[in-house]
This record gives C-alpha cells, structure tokens and sequence, in this order.
C-alpha cells in the first residue's frame, strides 16, 4: 500500500514498508563534485579522439586559470585556497524556496537571524571556480543514474544538489521523490536522469541502516557484509561515498552470522581506526568485483569537520556568533581527525593499485576554517 507524506513541501511516496553539513558546504561540494564530473568527461572524450590515456594527480583538475595564469591547461587543486565574501553571486539558493529541502537542515526554519554565512565562496589559489549551472549538470547525467550513498552528510549533499538544479526544471514537472526503503529516487524526466540517495551510515550493515530510527548508541555492525546494501546502487553511473562520523563510539559490537541468529558470534570491540579500515576494506572489496569500473565514476567524500569551538578549539565555546572564516591556511582544530583521514586515504591509494579508481572529495581542508557556518543552536 502507498502512503503519501508530506515533510514541509517535500513529498514522499513510500513503496514498501516503510552531523549535519551546512548550506555553503554542501553547495561547495556538489560546485566540486560538478566540475570534477565535467573534467572527467572532458578527458574521456579527449582520450577517445586522440586515443591517448590522460592522467589525474589527486585533487587536482584542469580548471579555467586565473587570469595572468599562461597556462591553459593548468593544473588546479580545488581543495587549496581561501573562503572569498561574495554577497554578488551568491547564495546559490534560498532554502525556503526549495521544494526538496526538509526540516534536518533548515536553519531559517529554526530561527537562525544571520544570513552572511550563505555569502562566502571558496576560492582556489590558482583557478576559478565556475558558477554552478543546474542546466548544464543536468545536461551531463543525461540518461544516467547518480547515487549519494551514506550517512547525513551525504543526504545533505543530494538535497542541496535538487535545490540547486530546481531552477533548471520544468515547473510543470513533478518534484516528488519516491521512496523504496533506504532508497530514495528523484527523476529529472526531462533528462532521463535519476539522482539518488541510499542510507547506509556505516556503509556495511548495521543496525542502524534504518533511514527513520537510528539513533542507537549501542552499534552491532556486520563487518564483513555489504551486499544488502550493494546491490542497490551498484548499475549506478555516478557513485559518491562518504561514512565517518558513525564511527566515532568508543566501541562497538562486531557480529558474524545474522542478526537474531542463535549461531552468530558477536564481540565488543574498541580500536575505532582498525573498525574503519576493516569496513571500508569490505566496502573496497566488494565494488573491486561488482562495479563496473568502465562505466561508474566513483567519488569518496572526506570527513564534516567538527565545530564545537571556534578558532582555538579547545576553548569552552561553540561557534554560536563566529562570523568570520579562519583566514591561516595551515590551521587544523584539535577535534578533527587525521588519523581517520589517513585511514580512508591509504584505502583509496590501495584501491588504485588494484585498478579501482575512486576520486577523493577533500572537504575538510576548506571547511575546518569556516567556523562561523555551523548549525550551532538552529538546528
């Protein structure tokens, strides 16, 4: 039976049973995740005309020079730079207008009075960024699947991308999402194109995979599984991954076999580095094998940066009335952690040696400077 619910105005149909990132971040992201999708197909297309391979450093992409720069082709990394006040371009869109946004990530809604934070632009040092244009995105997943799959930060991802792309559809067109689980489908009918995102906090099954209740301290994770989850969106054309902060709990409960099993074998474990490393091991394991590597883009999204305090971090503060970005560039607050970077970046280098190319969305080196965007109390 399909039941119709209403979230603000942001329908959903369900079929079947039934650390939040905030709106300068998830706009830069879904910005950073567009170009790098454009210089991707530019390169294939290239590589195809000239029957040459092309080559990526990291980070870095081919990117429209600052002027001066001679270079045409200059390499960019995206992720070095400095946060630019712009109160001319932006913000890219009024949350209040958007049909898809929900009550989780409305700070309008819940009586943020400052608005400044929408304003500021990231700018790297040595190109420019380009204005997002939801027609061309659009454009470019013509006929093709795109898939967020994570915790929060992610669906806060996929919701600003529909709020970004709204204006370049059809108003006749419906805005619903359709809802099968921990799936949930937006269609661009225009284009052909389905841009999605499927719940899964952990990426390997736990038991808090279910996107309504989850709030579970006490985490049993099957770390060796994936395949429930998987098959879901392993057709998809375009994939971008991100898991971290559920992981953060003291310990956890490992467990092998099934859950309600008399025979499976649970036990506590701490070590929250080698938890991780173990999931994503599964989890690189399992696209090495299921993903067609010829056809899927794959991208993995660094850590949301903790803001707690402001600049000093260790202070007994919160960022409540920050309202300027850190400007030193070598600044790192003492609550995020690299270790956990490093853990998911030695995956990535391992992934690529055996093939398996997954392009890595550093957000956290812009973001750890921009205190004065947290959701703090409106939230």
């Amino acid at each position: 039976m399909n039941k119709n619910m209403n979230l603000g105005k942001f329908k959903i149909r369900f079929i079947k049973s039934h650390y939040i990132a905030t709106f300068f971040l998830v706009a830069l992201a879904s910005g950073l995740l567009y170009l790098t999708i454009d210089n991707n197909i530019v390169r294939e297309e290239e590589s195809k005309e000239e029957n040459r391979e092309t080559t990526k450093e990291g980070n870095d992409v081919v990117a429209a020079p600052k002027e001066g720069n001679d270079d045409v082709e200059a390499r960019c990394n995206l992720f070095s730079g400095k946060w630019i006040y712009d109160d001319v371009s932006r913000p890219l869109y009024d949350e209040e207008r958007c049909s898809f946004m929900v009550g989780d990530y409305a700070c309008k809604k819940y009586g943020r009075k400052e608005f400044e934070y929408q304003k500021w632009r990231w700018q790297p040092h040595h190109c420019d960024l380009p204005r997002f244009n939801g027609t061309e995105l659009l454009e470019k997943i013509r006929g093709k699947r795109v898939a967020f799959v994570g915790d929060s930060l992610n669906k806060n991802q996929w919701v600003s991308m529909l709020c970004l792309i709204e204006s370049s559809l059809n108003e006749s067109l419906d805005k619903s999402v359709t809802r099968y689980d921990n799936l949930y489908v937006f269609r661009a009918v225009e284009y052909n194109a389905t841009i999605e995102f499927y719940w899964s906090p952990l990426l390997v099954e736990s038991n808090c995979d279910d996107p309504d209740t989850h709030a579970i301290r006490d985490r049993i994770v099957r770390i060796t599984s994936i395949e429930k989850h998987g098959r879901h969106w392993n057709d998809a054309d375009i994939l971008i991954f991100d898991s971290f902060m559920w992981w953060l709990e003291p310990t956890m409960t490992f467990l092998w076999g099934s859950f309600g099993s008399s025979d499976a074998i649970a036990k506590k474990v701490g070590m929250r580095y080698r938890r991780y490393e173990m999931a994503l091991t599964t989890w690189s394991d399992w696209l090495e094998i299921n993903v067609n590597r010829t056809k899927t883009k794959m991208f993995f999204m660094s850590l949301s940066p903790y803001h707690f305090f402001a600049e000093t971090w260790d202070e007994g503060y919160n960022c409540y009335n920050e309202t300027q970005p850190i400007s030193k560039e070598e600044y790192w607050g003492i609550s995020t952690d690299r270790e956990m970077m490093e853990v998911a970046e030695s995956i990535l280098q391992k992934m690529e040696t055996r093939g398996v190319n997954i392009e890595y969305l550093n957000i956290t080196t812009p973001f750890i400077r921009l205190q004065k965007g947290c959701s703090s109390n409106h939230l």
